[in-house]
């Protein structure tokens, strides 16, 4: 941090916000300097002439927010939406697509989806070589339950001609999605996350396999996501604690995702997983054609659904910046270090009498709500859209519905 930025001038400084960058351990009020789409200081009542300045003074000046779990191979696959919608709804910068597309269809994502949008789009690619190609309201085709539809050779060789954009692999496991191939389909995605020497994010689905099975198989840098899944296969034993299993594999450093969806975020297992000390190491959406509706929406809903349920505000911010930034080896991401992209995300906690719903229909109610403000993407301020969902639970309106 600095009293003023260097240099004759800015092109603009957010001035007062509560500044929350995990990376930097900074938590406070502070101004934001940007320069030619990147950040140049951040410290209190930097002084340097600046072409523009915002009074950001009672919101949170955070790093862009990253959701590291999405489906938006928009109009090719027919669980995705589209990116610009998410993005502008939730001030997100940085859309990590979870394995929408495989080895066969890839190209498209690249050409079509990523190449047109003006927001960050990575993947991790899907083992499976069609991708999820079977997904939709009422239909659920499972891309991983034979060998053959998941050649590793395929896999790893689409991933060394786009490593500017392939993060990692993919793998749907559990239930119809692997069927009767089982922790056969997680070992074949292993081998080609071993063969790239990139991270593993598994999906944990329906037993068989259960749950203890998946995560005793992952290595460091792995990420189980849908860690909070209801039952049955959930990540508690039946004393209502944390399996040992998953414990240890915290322990040796695999990451433990939200990815709220449509299936996998159950309020008996998030409130027993807080209370047992097992708080989440990222927060994201698996925002799709379904769970876009409710009740997980987007990230930000998902992270104020986590703040109601006791995690602290500093911590969510970090689960959906530094921390998945970090996670996709991506650490020119995720925190407003001098020299990083000018992707800043301004946030508003805005008291709410909004009832929060898990996937199985247990409400809680919340008291707040995180509002996005503005969003800067390179430095470059970008359009916001309406939250309809929420808008009725705030402000003037908040008691003019029915619960």
């Amino acid at each position: 941090m600095t009293e003023q930025a260097t240099g004759a001038s800015v092109d603009l400084i957010l001035k007062g916000g509560r500044v929350i960058d995990e990376r930097h351990g900074i938590d406070g009020l502070f101004d934001v300097a940007i320069k030619d789409g990147r950040i140049v200081a951040v410290g209190q009542h930097i002084a340097a002439a600046a072409t523009r300045t915002s009074d950001v003074s009672g919101c949170i000046v955070a790093p862009g927010l990253i959701d590291i779990h999405t489906h938006v191979y928009h109009k090719a696959t027919s669980l995705s939406v589209d990116p610009g919608l998410v993005a502008r709804r939730g001030g997100i910068t940085t859309l990590i697509d979870a394995g929408s597309a495989g080895a066969g269809n890839y190209d498209g994502l690249r050409d079509y989806v990523m190449a047109h949008s003006p927001y960050r789009i990575l993947a991790f690619l899907n083992i499976s070589f069609p991708g999820i190609f079977g997904f939709d309201k009422g239909l659920f085709i499972g891309e991983a339950t034979l060998a053959e539809m998941l050649p590793v050779d395929r896999c790893v060789a689409k991933i060394e001609a786009n490593r500017d954009r392939i993060i990692g692999v993919k793998v749907r496991i559990g239930g119809l999605a692997t069927g009767d191939l089982g922790l056969g389909a997680l070992h074949l995605a292993l081998e080609a996350a071993e063969a790239t020497d990139l991270p593993l994010m598994a999906h944990i689905g329906g037993p068989p396999p259960s749950y203890a099975e998946v995560v005793s198989l992952l290595r460091p840098g792995d990420i189980l996501t849908h860690c909070y899944r209801p039952d049955p296969n959930s990540a508690l034993g039946a004393d209502g604690k944390i399996l040992p299993e998953v414990r240890a594999a915290r322990e040796r450093g695999v990451l433990f995702d939200i990815a709220h969806g449509m299936g996998a975020f159950g309020y008996a297992s998030a409130e027993a997983a807080i209370g047992d000390n097992f708080p989440p190491d990222l927060i994201s959406s698996d925002v799709h054609v379904v769970s876009i509706e409710g009740p997980g929406f987007d990230l930000v809903h998902t992270m104020s659904k986590l703040h109601n349920c006791g995690l602290p505000l500093a911590e969510i911010i970090g689960m959906s910046t530094s921390r998945p930034a970090l996670a996709v080896r991506r650490p020119d991401l995720g925190h407003l270090g001098a020299g990083a992209p000018a992707d800043i995300t301004v946030l508003r906690e805005v008291a709410s009498d909004y009832v929060f719903t898990d996937v199985v229909g247990v409400s809680r109610q919340g008291t707040t709500l995180l509002q996005p403000v503005a969003c800067y993407l390179g430095g470059a301020e970008v359009e916001l859209a309406q939250r309809p969902f929420e808008a009725p639970f705030i402000g003037a309106h908040a008691h003019d519905h029915q619960h």
